[in-house]
């Protein structure tokens, strides 16, 4: 009977955080809905601190920043959306909306498109559905390993042997793309300009030379921290420090 009462308390327990969560978003929408977008702001932030993270929270959360024309963090927002979840088009749609409104036009450097190509793909997906699908691939070259081995015919057993290798040269690439996506949700290696203006200094002092300037929304590559001074670059492949408060991680 105890066991019983402890198990319904637990159910209960977790109804009421539940309701509370759905309350908690529900009143943020609301003031969405009024126009009472830095309100609105504060209410996600809120959620977003105490109750965890999730892509729709950051999409609204960005929405609502865009509407209180706080470029920088509307930005930051729909990225970290993105971040959680490659797939969300409407972050992705209203992330470009945002980006025009950045002053900087800031010409990515030319890459090889083969390059380009392998770092728009690895963006597609999470870290744990390339797993999966490295995972999957790998079992595919296990059957085909073992019609290599038992096959009936010659032609049956060729055919085999070079459709494994290529199964096991995917799953080994997927499994590459794996890590490189988690590095980029774990070690937080790009981030979005905050202030309006910055200075990108030549070293990590204020009395640096000024190499160019950045403003808010601008989004930088993080290359190494010193103090209170990070080391950025940007598309084009300009690098320089300016002082962490100007940046946000993504």
């Amino acid at each position: 009977m105890k066991r019983i009462i402890l198990f319904l308390s637990l159910i209960l327990c977790f109804g009421q955080l539940a309701f509370s969560q759905i309350n908690v978003v529900k009143q943020a929408n609301d003031l969405y809905a009024k126009g009472d977008y830095a309100n609105a702001a504060k209410q996600y932030e809120k959620i977003l601190s105490k109750e965890g993270v999730a892509p729709e929270l950051y999409f609204n959360l960005g929405n609502a920043y865009y509407k209180s024309n706080e470029i920088g963090r509307s930005i930051l927002n729909y990225e970290r959306a993105l971040k959680l979840s490659p797939s969300f088009d409407d972050a992705r749609f209203n992330l470009e909306l945002a980006q025009l409104k950045v002053v900087d036009n800031i010409v990515p450097s030319p890459t090889f498109f083969i390059g380009r190509w392998i770092q728009n793909l690895i963006k597609l997906l999470t870290s744990n559905l390339w797993i999966l699908i490295s995972f999957g691939v790998f079992i595919l070259c296990l059957a085909f390993a073992f019609l290599f081995i038992f096959g009936p015919t010659r032609f049956i057993r060729k055919f085999s042997f070079y459709f494994a290798l290529i199964l096991l040269g995917i799953s080994f690439c997927t499994l590459i793309f794996a890590g490189v996506r988690k590095d980029q949700m774990y070690n937080h290696n790009e981030a979005v300009v905050m202030s309006g203006v910055v200075s990108v200094k030549s070293s990590p002092d204020k009395s640096g030379t000024d190499l160019f300037q950045l403003h808010e929304g601008a989004k930088v590559g993080i290359k190494s921290t010193l103090g209170s001074w990070i080391e950025i670059k940007i598309a084009n492949g300009g690098i320089g420090w300016v002082e962490q408060v100007n940046i946000e991680r993504i």
